[in-house]
């Protein structure tokens, strides 16, 4: 294999290592909750946010159990269902089912209201839910759902999020892409800035990779900045989020 070529005009990589063991954590019976940034009850000041990432919630809802109806404004909120699927109701009138395999997102905009329930009564629902922070605020709320072809993100970036209504996944009100890969054992990757200026957040659902001199096993994060992109390698199967997002709120 060749060894992978670095990003053009790539520089020195600024990096924060976020371990999985180093997150916040509740259990409330019906609710386990792991957050990477300081949320609810969980608070360190130096782990607020990653530029506009506000929030990296790590979900497990236990069968039949859920969110009550609560308000949100000026956040753009994208749920990933890892297994299982969630049950969404919202004041804007949109009511369905999220599954694995899709992704949801709210522009919470000028304000909403919504629930979420595991959708299945006898099995629990794993899912990573993010706060982003708008470019605008004020917007017109709005709700977008759609399913990916998992095959697509097979040793290779799946485009799940962009700014751009036109382009591949969802879109929010913001200058961030989001990108998931199912990696093989044994692979190099390389990610290149769609904007310069711009942060990275490396999120590894499951497996181990490797990034420069950091290693990575399943739920820890690197954040990544003054870099125009980064080249990781695995050492088993991994799958993995990418959040390349603004650094300046």
């Amino acid at each position: 294999m060749h060894a992978p070529s670095k990003p053009a005009n790539s520089k020195p990589m600024k990096t924060v290592y976020h371990a999985a063991e180093s997150r916040g954590h509740a259990n409330h019976g019906w609710l386990k909750t792991w957050h990477s940034f300081s949320f609810a009850g969980y608070y360190d000041h130096a782990r607020i946010h990653f530029g506009t990432l506000r929030v990296l919630n790590d979900d497990e809802v236990a069968g039949g159990m859920g969110f009550g109806t609560h308000p949100h404004d000026n956040m753009e909120i994208i749920t990933i269902p890892l297994s299982g699927a969630l049950k969404h109701r919202d004041s804007m009138g949109n009511e369905g089912i999220i599954r694995a395999g899709e992704i949801q997102v709210m522009s919470a905009g000028t304000g909403i209201q919504h629930s979420e329930f595991n959708a299945n009564a006898s099995e629990a629902c794993r899912l990573l839910q993010i706060w982003v922070f708008p470019r605008e605020k004020q917007v017109r709320p709005r709700y977008d759902q759609q399913a990916f072809d998992v095959a697509e993100r097979q040793d290779r970036w799946q485009q799940i999020l962009s700014p751009n209504p036109e382009d591949a996944g969802v879109w929010i009100h913001q200058d961030a892409w989001f990108h998931l890969i199912e990696a093989g054992a044994g692979s190099s990757h390389t990610y290149t800035l769609k904007k310069p200026g711009n942060g990275l957040y490396f999120f590894i659902i499951e497996g181990e990779a490797q990034v420069e001199q950091q290693s990575l096993n399943r739920r820890d994060a690197l954040g990544i900045t003054e870099a125009d992109g980064f080249t990781f390698t695995t050492k088993r199967g991994t799958h993995a989020l990418l959040m390349e997002i603004p650094m300046q709120i």
